[in-house]
C-alpha cells in the first residue's frame, strides 16, 4: 500500500497538533502530579485530540479516504473544531486549578507550565486546521465545513458543559427548572443528531429536504433557548421566586465551583448558546449548500 505525504499547510497544520497535544498529556502524565478529577479531564481532552489526529493522519496517509464509513469532507473538520474546544477548555482549567494558587517551585511546577504551554499550542494548531478547512464563499464543500456545521459543533460542546454544570439534580426540582432542563437535552440531541447524520452521509434518507429541516430546527431552537435565556436566571437569582441574587459568603471557602457559581455559569452559557442558534439560524436561511 503507498503511502501519499501532501506537503500542504493542513497537513502540517495537523502534524504540529498531533505532536504538541502529545507532548500536553505525556508530560502531565509522567510528572505532573495530577490527584484531582479536573486533571482527568484535561487529559482526555489531550488524549482524544492525539488520537483523533493520529486517525485522520494515517487514513489521508495511506489513501484510505474511500474506504471510510463516514464523510470525509465532513469528517476531519469536524474532530478538528471538537479537538479546539477541547483543548481550550484544557488549556484555560489545568493553569486554574494546577498552576493558580500552588507553588511556584519544584520539577512538578515545571511539568505543568510545559503541559500548559504545549495545550495552547495544540489549541491554536487546531484552530488554524479549522480556518484552512472551512469552506470558502462559493465553494462546494460538506456541511460541516461551514459555518452553520461549525456553529452545530460549538453547540453541542457548550450543552456538555451544561450539563457538567447541572449534574445534581435534587437542585433543580421547580417545574420552570425542569423546562429549560428538557430545553438543553432537546437541543443537544437534535444537534447531534444532525452532525452524525453529515458525518455518516446519511442525509439524503430522510422523508423532507434536509435543508429546510435544519432551517426550521434552528428555529425551533432559538425560541427554546431564548425561553431558556429568561427563565433560567428568573427562577434562581429573583427572590421572588425563591431564588438566590448576591454569591453566598461560603462560596469563597469552597474548593471549586459552589452550587451558586455553576448556575451561574449555567445562565452564561445558555445565553451563549443562544447566541450561538441565533447565528445558525441567520447562516441557515442564507446558505445553499451541496449535500453529501
Amino acid at each position: 500500500m503507498a503511502v501519499v505525504v501532501h506537503t500542504n499547510p493542513l497537513f502540517w497544520t495537523r502534524v504540529l497538533a498531533l505532536i504538541f497535544s502529545c507532548v500536553a498529556f505525556s508530560v502531565a502524565v509522567h510528572g505532573g502530579d495530577l490527584r484531582q478529577g479536573t486533571g482527568d479531564w484535561c487529559i482526555f481532552c489531550w488524549a482524544f485530540s492525539f488520537a483523533g489526529s493520529l486517525l485522520i493522519l494515517l487514513v489521508e496517509l495511506f489513501g484510505l479516504q474511500s474506504r471510510a464509513p463516514v464523510s470525509w469532507k465532513n469528517f476531519p473538520i469536524t474532530f478538528a473544531c471538537y479537538a479546539f474546544l477541547l483543548c481550550l477548555s484544557a488549556s484555560i482549567i489545568f493553569p486554574l486549578y494546577f498552576l493558580k494558587g500552588g507553588p511556584s517551585y519544584g520539577e512538578t511546577h515545571k511539568l505543568r507550565i510545559v503541559s500548559t504551554v504545549f495545550s495552547c499550542l495544540a489549541t491554536v494548531m487546531y484552530l488554524i486546521e479549522v480556518g484552512i478547512s472551512k469552506a470558502r464563499p462559493g465553494e462546494l464543500a460538506g456541511y460541516m465545513a461551514t459555518a452553520p456545521g461549525l456553529l452545530k459543533v460549538c453547540e453541542t460542546f457548550v450543552a456538555c458543559v451544561i450539563f457538567v454544570f447541572i449534574s445534581d439534580p435534587v437542585a433543580y426540582d421547580k417545574d420552570p427548572l425542569k423546562y429549560c432542563l428538557s430545553v438543553y437535552c432537546i437541543c443537544f440531541i437534535l444537534s447531534a443528531v444532525i452532525i452524525l447524520l453529515c458525518v455518516g452521509e446519511c442525509t439524503g434518507c430522510l422523508p423532507f429536504p434536509f435543508a429546510r429541516f435544519l432551517s426550521a430546527y434552528a428555529l425551533l431552537a432559538v425560541a427554546l433557548y431564548l425561553s431558556a435565556t429568561i427563565i433560567w436566571p428568573i427562577y434562581n437569582f429573583d427572590p421572588k421566586h425563591q431564588g438566590q441574587k448576591t454569591r453566598p459568603s461560603r462560596c469563597g471557602s469552597e474548593f471549586g465551583l459552589c452550587a451558586w457559581d455553576k448556575r451561574m455559569a449555567v445562565a452564561v452559557l445558555t445565553a451563549v448558546n443562544f447566541l450561538l442558534y441565533l447565528a445558525d439560524l441567520i447562516y441557515s436561511a442564507r446558505l445553499v449548500f451541496v449535500s453529501v
